[in-house]
């Protein structure tokens, strides 16, 4: 395969932090110019003790009606309390609030996917085997 005029390839463990955002920005920019604007909104709900120590918290983005549910993290003395519901709650209906209409997100099978179901959340996809032993799993509501 011969490159374009002027063009080289290069295999880089640190990006600088330009590089990066240049393909960002393209990305963005396509995306955008195929879907729409989409208005990236950041969620952000935490959980802090009375020391104002962060004890679980979710963060995620809205964007073209939908809540994107990046991270969702509790503590170890904080699980099983109706911790994580309550935040997955507020960050729900914070995306109502911004007119999302669904939702969506990713965990492995070893991060309680039971969790989600209880929530009225449905199974999207799955790649069993990763990693090896495990499966990752989408999932997805209505909102």
């Amino acid at each position: 395969m011969s490159l374009p005029a002027g063009i080289s390839i290069s295999d880089d463990d640190y990006p600088e932090l330009e590089a990066v955002a240049a393909i960002q920005r393209g990305l963005h920019g396509f995306n955008q110019e195929m879907g729409g604007p989409y208005d990236r909104e950041p969620v952000t709900v935490l959980a802090r003790d009375e020391n104002e120590v962060v004890k679980g918290g979710l963060l995620g983005l809205t964007y073209w009606n939908w809540l994107f549910i990046d991270w969702l993290w509790l503590s170890r003395e904080m699980r099983g309390k109706g911790l994580g519901t309550e935040l997955l709650g507020r960050a729900e209906a914070l995306a109502r609030g911004r007119g999302c209409t669904d939702a969506y997100t990713d965990t492995f099978s070893f991060q309680a996917p039971h969790f989600w179901e209880r929530n009225g959340w449905q199974e999207a996809g799955r790649l069993d085997g990763m990693p090896p032993g495990h499966s990752r799993i989408w999932y997805r509501k209505k909102l």
